[in-house]
């Protein structure tokens, strides 16, 4: 047992800590070059914030303020311990039970290097949020919101009712989109900055899922 224990981490490092270090390196090549080079984009999409804060309502900023904090760090914790634990309960899988929160583990520490190292300003429009000690790139609410629904949704691929199966897919996939469109109207991020979200998120969880697979597949061979 401790053999497999020990191939479970080294499959870990290899081939989920590993290309995440190449995932961080991309990002902050991706915003540095939006400091740079590319410093007429990040001028050019300040226009899509302005357009978002000129035709704020009462009604979408309430709106928005919920979406919002469905990718707030505490809330992306706490989700993903209780669906962990229920996944846990359920299935006796820990391997499993641990997908979601090393995909959410990885994204973060990502976010968080990307973010000191790019260290982007926020756009120039009023902020309906309390600005964060962090910058700008990548949206660490769709980094972390990302990370959590997207690996969700590869979970519940496996739920045998197809209803039940793609229900849940599309309600996971739909969380980000929120959380990214409410963080651009309530003038937090840019455009890239959620899109980097988006993939620092989604390259997590692709990654935290394929070793789960790959330790599935190696038990089964086993066997």
């Amino acid at each position: 047992m401790d053999r497999v224990h020990r191939q479970d981490g080294v499959d870990l490092l290899t081939r989920t800590v590993a290309p995440g270090v190449a995932l961080g390196g991309l990002i902050i090549g991706i915003g540095l070059a939006l400091k740079g080079p590319l410093d007429g984009l990040s001028h050019s999409e300040e226009a899509v914030n302005k357009d978002l804060a000129a035709n704020r309502t009462g009604t979408w900023d309430t709106i928005t303020a919920i979406w919002s904090q469905i990718g707030n760090t505490a809330g992306v914790i706490a989700v993903c311990i209780v669906v962990s634990s229920l996944l846990l309960w359920r299935t006796h899988d820990l391997r499993l039970a641990l997908v979601a929160p090393i995909a959410i583990a990885m994204q973060g520490l990502i976010f968080l290097i990307a973010a000191r190292v790019v260290d982007r300003d926020r756009p120039q429009v009023d902020k309906l949020d309390a600005s964060p000690p962090t910058a700008s790139y990548p949206s660490g609410h769709t980094g972390a919101s990302t990370g959590l629904y997207v690996a969700f949704a590869l979970l519940a691929l496996g739920i045998e009712r197809p209803w039940l199966r793609w229900t849940t897919v599309v309600l996971c996939l739909a969380m980000p989109l929120l959380v990214a469109f409410a963080r651009l109207y309530r003038g937090m991020h840019h455009v890239t900055d959620v899109g980097a979200g988006f993939l620092n998120g989604s390259i997590c969880a692709l990654l935290a899922y394929a070793w789960y697979r790959h330790c599935k597949s190696r038990r089964t061979s086993r066997r």
